[in-house]
């Protein structure tokens, strides 16, 4: 118990974008942890702050991209004492290899936390082989 690590304070990544955005806000690289189990990889994306409706999860030429967008209507009129981060909307992309079945990801969110899901194609998969 002596040498167990102290939590700290991760600064949010602002997203440094290739092109330019329509939408004059800031985006920011959320904070992505990415487990894998036999049948699929688990995604777990932290995407404080945004709403189930605001989500973009898209593929397009094997890439998985995501999009989540504040509602900047929350926080107009606070002024803030102190802050330890900037609000902004999030993204973040990912190319799939083809040992993943892009047809059946699914993706659920909550309490600020985006899961996705994606299964391996059958012939990634581990399987036994039968001795006779």
């Amino acid at each position: 118990m002596a040498n167990e690590p102290k939590l700290q304070v991760q600064e949010k990544k602002e997203l440094a974008a290739k092109g330019e955005k329509t939408v004059p806000a800031r985006y920011y690289v959320p904070a992505t942890d990415i487990y894998e189990t036999e049948e699929a990889l688990t995604v777990v994306m932290e995407v404080p702050g945004v709403e189930r409706e605001a989500i973009d999860v898209n593929i397009e030429n094997d890439v998985l991209k995501v999009e989540a967008r504040i509602d900047f209507a929350k926080y107009e009129g606070l002024e803030p004492l102190y802050t330890e981060y900037n609000v902004g909307h999030f993204s973040r992309a990912f190319t799939l290899s083809n040992k993943i079945d892009q047809q059946r990801i699914g993706a659920n969110v909550e309490d600020g936390v985006l899961t996705l899901t994606l299964p391996k194609a059958k012939e990634a998969q581990p399987r036994r082989i039968e001795i006779k």
